[in-house]
This record gives structure tokens, sequence and C-alpha cells, in this order.
């Protein structure tokens, strides 16, 4: 979302005046303020009441995010603050309604067969660490070993230095250079594609604009799952992906993190050998050149790979996982995947505040997280 943003020491907070360009003010001696340009009557005239108070709604919430991440930067200037404006910041976060995005990830999620396996094992517990420290049966603990990978989670998100194509990463690196030290991607000589791992996720995606295709039920007029027998369905095509935003009346801008549902989400619990198996919905390329073209700096679905599977082309030449490299090893773009996006679905919330925390483990190819979505409450 376009943003002007100009900062400087803050007093009171002011909120936008009704019809404004979605400016936030922080006083009248600040400097501070947030600009997201919003033609409010221009809005009116292309979506309904409710899509319209929402797309606002998730608009000022994503102005309030924001100001929280800015301020923090600045606690020094505030400290002789007596307007309360932490408090009142914290106030108008908490009016959002937060969805998981996550599933629970156990012993018996799915992974893919090329991934590492998974396996979880208490070391320590309450019985076993009884009286350890002699302290007469007070203290005890627990305390767990796992065999985890960067791609293990429910969601995960794949890092940029984890796909290559022709031996090189994005921005013509050296692959095999890169992964030269087991100790982590960008660890050996000349730390090459240091800046692609997972500890080098970049700040200002923790917290960006969310957009939701929900392919799914634009496609089956329900909340059903896309059939990945009928390849009009498991094919998710840039034409498609059009008239699911035009649809929703949502527009995708450079910088969006886009999530596209296929319902195939619940099987992740329900059906784990179906949602690893060997066919299931996802972006084609053209889907892919679709997101690359209006400049999606992340993308993901509720699928176990992102792309259609099996993620094979034949024409012009055979590539496996074609969607993979085109978007993280040719253009940059952060994947995620096995996200649970039925609440967000159910809410029909295409606009929203997404928060995708990673993990900051150097050399990672990638990270499990805890992503969720802020969307205004129904009665807002």
């Amino acid at each position: 979302m376009p943003s002007a943003i100009l900062l400087h020491r803050a007093r009171h907070a002011r909120a936008p005046a009704e019809g404004s360009t979605g400016r936030l003010q922080l006083g009248r001696d600040s400097a501070l303020q947030f600009n997201f340009p919003v033609d409010l009557k221009k809005e009116e005239k292309t979506v309904s009441d409710p899509t319209f108070r929402m797309l606002c709604s998730a608009r000022a919430i994503l102005a309030g995010v924001f100001a929280a991440f800015c301020l923090t930067q600045f606690a020094p200037a505030l400290a002789d603050d007596d307007s309360g404006s932490a408090r009142e910041l914290l106030r108008a976060v908490k009016k959002a309604r937060l969805i998981d995005l996550s599933h629970t990830w156990d012993k018996n999620s799915p992974i893919a067969s090329v991934n590492p396996t998974y396996s979880f094992s208490l070391q320590d517990t309450h019985a076993n660490t009884l009286n350890k420290f002699n302290d007469g049966g007070q203290l005890t603990y627990a305390s767990e070993v796992m065999h985890f990978s960067g791609q293990h989670g429910a969601p995960t998100l794949d890092a940029i230095g984890h796909i290559g194509r022709g031996g090189k990463l994005f921005g013509g690196l050296d692959a095999f250079a890169s992964t030269s030290n087991p100790d982590g991607i960008g660890t050996g000589a000349g730390h090459v594609g240091a800046n692609l791992a997972v500890d080098q996720f970049p700040t200002d995606l923790i917290v960006n604009r969310g957009i939701l295709l929900d392919v799914a039920r634009f496609v089956r007029g329900d909340s059903s799952p896309l059939d990945a027998s009928k390849k009009e369905e498991k094919e998710i095509t840039a034409a498609l992906l059009e008239q699911t935003a035009k649809h929703q009346r949502v527009t995708l801008k450079k910088g969006d993190t886009v999530f596209i549902r296929t319902g195939w989400g619940p099987y992740f619990k329900s059906n784990p050998d179906l949602y690893k198996g060997n066919d299931s919905p996802g972006p084609s390329v053209g889907g892919a050149k679709f997101l690359i073209d209006h400049g999606a700096r992340i993308v993901g679905n509720d699928t176990l790979t992102f792309e259609m599977r099996p993620p094979v082309v034949t024409s012009p030449t055979f590539q496996l996982f074609p969607v993979h490299m085109q978007l993280i090893a040719d253009s940059g773009i952060y994947i995620i995947e096995n996200l649970n996006l039925e609440e967000l679905s159910e809410a029909k919330a295409y606009e929203f505040v997404v928060v995708v925390p990673p993990l900051k483990i150097l050399g990672g190819t990638g990270s499990a997280l805890r992503a969720f979505a802020l969307v205004p409450r129904d009665n807002d």
C-alpha cells in the first residue's frame, strides 16, 4: 500500500477525519504521519457498503500497525509523553479480529518427500527431573529434542536461498558456493548468498498488506475445495486469478503479500495422504507470472507445495518445480506453504493486515511461522 512516512518527535495522536485520504498525524508538534491515499468517493462507487467498510477498516488497521512499528523506534522521544499514545494505539489494534493462519504441527503432519523427516521426543520430563538439583523435590521441568527443518511447519516460509536454477540463486549468485558450508546458506568462504538466508528476511514484510484471492469460493460458489481431477480447477491460471480479484473487488499492489485459497487446507489434518499426494491444485507458470507482474513480494496458499502438483512442465523445456524457480530463483519472491485460510475465507476478508514472523536462524533455508491476519470485527 503506498505510504508517505515522515518521522519526527510525536506528541498527541489525532485520528484521520471522515472522508480524509487516510493520513494519521501524531500531534501539532509532530512530523510523524502516514499517508494511505484512498479516494473514498471512488471506492463507494465500485464496492458494496459492507465491503467498502471492511476495506476502509482494514486500511485503518494497517495504518495503526505501521504506526506501532515506527513508534517503537522512537521510544526515548516518547518517554515524556503523557497522552497515553501507546495505550490508544494498543487499544486500536486490539479492536481488530485476529485470525490464526496456522495448523498445529505434529509427528503425523504431511511432509513433501523431498524434505527431511520430522521427529519429536521429550528428553526431560517432570518425572525424571524431580530432585535433579537436590532441592527437596521442588523444581521439575520438561524439554524436548526435535529433528526439525526450515521446510517443516504449517505454515512454512521458503527463504530465497532455498531454490536455485541452473546453479544460480536469485541475483545470479553461485548456488554451490552458497551451501559449501553445512552450517547454512552463506556461511562458507566469502559468505556467498548470506543475504538470501531466512535470517535476512526483510523486516518490512513482517507486517504487510495482505490480499486473499479465494479461488475456490469463486470457482465453486461455496467453501468446498477445488477438484484436482478437473484441469480447469487444478490449474490456477493468470486469467483465473484476475477474474477472482475482479469478483472480490480487490486490487493487487506492488509489495503485497498475496494468498491463494484452494480449499485444500482442511485436508492437512483430515486427509494428510491426499494432501501430500501426487495431485493438488495450485498456480501454473502463467499464474505465477501474474503474481510477479503485480509486484507481490510474498505469495502463499493452503497446499503442501504452493504450485500445482505434479510440479512438472514439459514445454518449452522439461522443468521440475517450475513455479518455485520462477518465483524464488528468478524473481526473489518468498513462498509460504501449508496456510490455514478457512477462517479468513469465511469472513470474506480479502484485504487485511498480515503478520509473517519467521525465526531468525543463521543460514536457514526457511522457517516455520505462526502467521496471522488482522481484520475488522463484524460490528465495526
